[in-house]
């Protein structure tokens, strides 16, 4: 059996992982093993905050929403349940950016709730 010389796959291999571990501290940018293990970790972290992001997005989206509600004399609650009740699709983060850009617009979206 011919004999396989390696170097170039697994140089290869190695200069992505220390690509990947770009801007990170100390010897986790350029030792293969903390490399390795740094740019594993960071992997996971992003792909679990993907999904935190949408979660934290709709949290500041309904505390917008309750703000600007409440200056009406209204409470989160009862404003979706109108809303939903008079059949006005709107998402949570439209309601939030015309509470947040355009006031007097969504205040005429209150009044028709109401």
């Amino acid at each position: 059996m011919a004999r396989v010389k390696r170097g170039v796959r697994a140089s290869k291999r190695r200069k992505k992982v220390l690509k990947a571990a770009k801007g990170f501290q100390g010897g986790r940018k350029s030792k293969f093993k903390a490399a390795k293990q740094a740019t594993l970790k960071a992997g996971s972290y992003a792909y679990r905050d993907r999904k935190v992001r949408k979660r934290e997005f709709r949290r500041l989206w309904i505390t917008r929403l309750n703000a600007a509600v409440r200056e009406e004399g209204l409470s989160y609650s009862v404003f979706i349940a109108s809303l939903k009740k008079n059949k006005v699709d709107v998402d949570r983060k439209v309601l939030a950016d015309i509470a947040f850009n355009y006031p007097e617009v969504f205040k005429k979206i209150i009044d028709k709730v109401k």
